[in-house]
C-alpha cells in the first residue's frame, strides 16, 4: 500500500449486472435481482464497514437505475463509474441439483463499458479484479491493464471467478484469468475454479503452486470450509458454519468480502500472515459467507463472535 492509499479503501473492478433468479423456488416465475459478483463484494465490503470504490459501467433502463440504487444504499462510491445508454446484462439463474449455472446476454449492454482509472490503483489499499468483466471485451482489456497498474502499486486480489456460456471463448477466457492469477498477491479461488483454470493439475497442488511464487492463496470448497496456503508453510484450514441453508448466491462474493475486510483492518493489506492470523482470517471470512446463505439475498453481515 503507498503512503497516500486510504487504509480502508478498496478499488473493485467490474461487472453490476441484473440476475434473474427463481422467485421462492418456483423455476416457473423469475424475480430480478441487483448482482454480478465484483458488485456484490463492493456491496459487502460497505455493509461490513469498509469504503470501496465501484468502477462499472451502469446502464440508462430500469435496471441500471436499480443498480445504482442497490449500490449507493449500501455506501459504495460510484464517483469513478461511467454511464451508458445502452442496456444493462442479464444472467439468468439455472438452481439444478449440481449448483448454480447461469446463461448470459452480454453484448451490445453498458455493462462491460468500464471506465479506464488504471490510474487510480495507487489510491487504494486494495485493488479487486475478478468475474465476467475480466474475460468479455470492452471490458477486459480496461481489468487488465488496472490490473498491471494494481500490481505494481500495492495489493491486487484476483477471484477468477469462472463462468462458461456460449457467448465466452473458453479458451481466451481462461488465458485472461490465469494471466490475472499470476499477477495477483492474492488469488481466492473455489476449486471448481481451480479445475477449469488448471484441468490437469489437483486444485490443491495448483494453490501450492500459486503460493510457492509467494502469494497468499484461498481456496474454497463450499460446505467443506475453506483452505488458506502461503510459501514454504502449512495449509491451514476451516470448516463452513453450519446453517440452515437458504440461498447460495452470492456465497463467495460474500467471502470474498470478509476476506477482504480482514485483511485491511487486522493486517493492513499485508498478505505475509502466520498461522494463526490466517485462521483468523478464514473464520471471519467463512462467517461472512454463512451470513448469506443463511437468508435470502446477497448482502452479508458481520459473522458473530468472530
Amino acid at each position: 500500500m503507498t503512503e497516500s492509499a486510504a487504509p480502508g479503501a478498496v478499488l473493485v473492478l467490474g461487472e453490476a449486472l441484473v440476475d434473474l433468479v427463481p422467485a421462492d423456488g418456483d423455476s416457473g416465475v423469475l424475480t430480478a435481482q441487483p448482482g454480478g459478483a465484483p458488485a456484490n463484494v463492493a456491496v459487502g465490503l460497505a455493509r461490513l464497514g469498509g469504503r470501496p470504490s465501484f468502477v462499472g459501467g451502469l446502464g440508462d433502463d430500469a435496471f441500471g437505475r436499480r443498480i445504482e440504487a442497490w449500490l449507493t444504499g449500501a455506501g459504495v462510491d460510484l464517483s469513478l463509474s461511467d454511464r451508458s445508454a445502452l442496456p444493462t446484462a442479464l444472467a439468468v439463474a439455472d438452481l439444478g441439483d449440481r449448483g448454480n449455472t447461469y446463461h448470459f446476454h452480454l453484448q451490445d449492454t453498458a455493462t462491460f463499458r468500464l471506465p479506464d482509472r488504471a490510474p487510480e490503483a495507487a489510491r487504494f489499499g486494495a485493488v479487486y479484479v475478478g468475474g465476467l468483466a475480466a474475460v468479455v471485451e470492452p471490458a477486459a482489456g480496461v481489468v487488465a491493464a488496472t490490473a498491471r497498474a494494481a500490481s505494481r502499486a500495492g495489493l491486487l486480489v484476483v477471484d477468477p471467478n469462472v463462468r462458461e456460456d456460449r457467448t465466452l471463448d473458453p479458451v481466451r477466457s481462461l488465458e485472461r484469468l490465469r494471466e490475472l492469477c499470476s499477477l495477483a498477491q492474492v488469488v481466492k479461488a473455489s476449486d471448481e475454479d481451480l479445475v477449469r483454470l488448471w484441468p490437469d493439475t489437483a486444485p490443491e497442488e495448483s494453490c501450492r503452486r500459486l503460493a510457492g511464487q509467494g502469494r497468499l492463496v484461498v481456496m474454497t470448497r463450499g460446505s467443506r470450509g475453506a483452505t488458506a496456503y502461503v510459501q514454504d508453510a502449512p495449509a491451514v484450514s476451516v470448516p463452513a458454519l453450519p446453517v440452515r441453508v437458504v440461498n447460495t448466491i452470492g456465497a463467495g462474493d460474500a467471502f470474498m468480502a470478509g476476506m477482504l475486510t480482514w485483511l485491511g483492518a487486522e493486517a493492513g493489506w499485508d498478505p505475509a500472515l502466520s498461522a494463526g492470523r490466517t485462521k483468523a482470517m478464514l473464520e471471519y471470512a467463512v462467517g461472512t459467507a454463512a451470513s448469506v446463505c443463511a437468508r435470502a439475498g446477497t448482502e452479508p453481515t458481520a459473522p458473530l463472535g468472530v
